[in-house]
C-alpha cells in the first residue's frame, strides 16, 4: 500500500495532488473572559499563532498553537517565525495529501517548536479532510467515542468566588471541576479544596499547581486534602523534579498527574516509572495530533490515567482537534480541557458548544469548525 492509500483512508490513491499554495503564520490575541492566575503568570489575553494553509483549488485549512514560554519556551513571535521561515517554504508547492511525509520531513528540518509543528500538521489535516470529505480523527485513528465531559477550571482570588463560580458552571452542565493551585497561601488552598468539595459532594475534583509547590507543600496539600477526594493532583512539583516525584507518589495515595514534564513519548516512560499515576498530553507539547495519538496509546500499556488539554485559551479552533484527539485515544479518563470557553470572542462562526454536559465530535469534514476570517483580522496582532 503505497503512503497516500495509507494515510488519506478510502479516497482514490490517484486522485490529483493537492498542492500547496500559500501559508500564513497569523500572530493574535484573543481576549479572555477574566484573567487566568496560575503559577508562573497572569494571562489576560491569549498570544497565539494561527496557521492557514491554502490549497492550489482554494480550499483552506486552518491550525492553531498557544505560545507557552513557561511550559513550551514558546514565544508568540518565536512561533510566527518557525512556521514562516522554516516549515511554510518547505510545504509550499508540495501535495497536502502526503501530509505524514511532510510532518516526518518538516520535524528533520526543525527541531522542538512543538507549537508550530502541531499546528502547521493539524491545518494540513484540515485540509485533507475538507478535500477528501472526512473526518480529521479518521485520517488518525478508529473513534472510540463521540463526545467528551469537558474540564472547567476555578481559579478565583477567594474561597467565595471559586464557589459561586463551581454553582454557576454545573447549572451550564460542567460536571468536572479543577482547583487551581500554587498561586495562593497554602492553608487557603487547602481550605478551597474542602470549600468546593462541600459544595459538590459527588463532582470529580483535581488541582494543578504547574509546577507551583515545593516537595515539602506538595506532601502537606494532598495529605490536608485527602477528604476532598481529588482525583489527582497535577504537576505539583518541577517538570524536571523526577526525585521528588518519587517520593511524592511514595508518599501518598492520591494520584499524581503530570504535564508540564511530558515533552516527548519518552518522557511518559520516566514518569510513569517515577510513580506518576497519569499524564496530561497537549498537542503544543507534543509537536502534533499523530504524536498525541501514539502518546495515548502509550499511556494505555502503561496503566496511565489521561488528561487531554488545550493550553489556556485556544480558540474553537485548537478544541476541536483536542476533541478530535479525545475521541481517539483509548482513555481519557481524567477528563478534556477545552480552553474556547475561558475567551470572551471566538474566532471561528460557531464555537464548540456544551450540550447535556457534553461537547460532540463534530460531523463535519476536518476539524468540523468553520473559521471567521474576519475575526482572525480583527484580533490579528500587527
Amino acid at each position: 500500500m503505497n503512503v497516500l492509500a495509507r494515510i488519506a483512508g478510502p479516497h482514490r490513491t490517484d486522485a490529483a495532488p493537492l498542492i500547496i499554495r500559500r501559508v500564513d503564520a497569523i500572530p493574535v490575541a484573543l481576549p479572555l473572559k477574566a484573567p487566568m492566575k496560575m503559577a508562573a503568570e497572569t494571562i489576560t489575553a491569549a498570544q497565539n499563532l494561527v496557521v492557514r494553509i491554502e490549497a492550489a483549488d482554494g480550499t483552506v485549512g486552518w491550525g492553531e498553537a498557544a505560545s507557552a514560554p513557561t511550559m513550551t519556551g514558546d514565544t508568540q513571535g518565536g512561533l510566527v517565525a518557525a512556521v514562516r521561515d522554516h516549515l511554510a517554504p518547505l510545504i509550499v508547492g508540495q501535495d497536502a495529501r502526503a501530509w505524514e511525509t511532510l510532518r516526518k520531513s518538516l520535524h528533520r528540518a526543525l527541531a522542538g517548536n512543538g507549537g508550530a509543528h502541531s499546528a502547521v500538521e493539524m491545518a494540513l489535516l484540515d485540509l485533507v479532510g475538507r478535500v477528501t470529505g472526512q473526518r480529521l480523527i479518521d485520517l488518525i485513528a478508529k473513534p472510540r467515542r463521540k463526545a467528551v465531559k469537558p474540564m472547567w477550571l476555578l481559579g478565583n482570588p477567594t474561597i467565595e468566588a471559586d464557589v459561586a463560580e463551581a454553582h454557576a458552571k454545573q447549572k451550564q452542565g460542567f460536571d468536572l471541576f479543577k482547583l487551581k493551585i500554587g498561586v495562593k497561601p497554602l492553608a487557603k488552598e487547602i481550605t478551597i479544596a474542602h470549600a468546593v468539595r462541600e459544595a459538590l459532594p459527588d463532582t470529580p475534583l483535581c488541582a494543578d499547581a504547574n509546577c507551583g509547590l515545593t516537595l515539602a507543600a506538595a506532601k502537606t496539600y494532598v495529605e490536608k486534602t485527602r477528604k476532598a477526594r481529588l482525583m489527582f493532583v497535577e504537576q505539583p512539583l518541577a517538570h524536571d523534579d523526577i526525585e521528588g516525584l518519587k517520593k511524592l507518589a511514595k508518599s501518598t495515595k492520591v494520584p499524581i498527574g503530570i504535564d508540564e514534564g511530558i515533552h516527548s513519548l519518552a518522557d511518559i516512560g520516566v514518569s510513569a516509572r517515577a510513580g506518576a499515576g497519569g499524564v496530561s498530553l497537549k498537542l503544543i507539547k507534543l509537536g502534533g495530533i499523530s504524536a498525541a495519538v501514539e502518546a495515548g496509546k502509550i499511556c494505555q500499556r502503561l496503566g496511565l490515567s489521561v488528561n487531554i488539554a488545550a493550553k489556556i485559551a485556544e480558540s474553537s479552533i485548537s478544541s476541536a482537534a483536542a476533541l478530535h484527539l479525545a475521541c481517539a485515544v483509548p482513555k481519557a479518563d481524567w477528563g478534556v480541557s477545552l480552553t474556547h470557553f475561558y475567551l470572551a470572542e471566538d474566532i471561528v462562526k460557531r464555537p464548540l458548544p456544551l450540550a447535556n454536559g457534553m461537547v460532540a465530535l463534530p460531523d463535519g469534514p476536518g476539524l468540523g469548525i468553520d473559521v471567521d476570517e474576519r475575526a482572525v483580522e480583527r484580533f490579528r496582532v500587527r
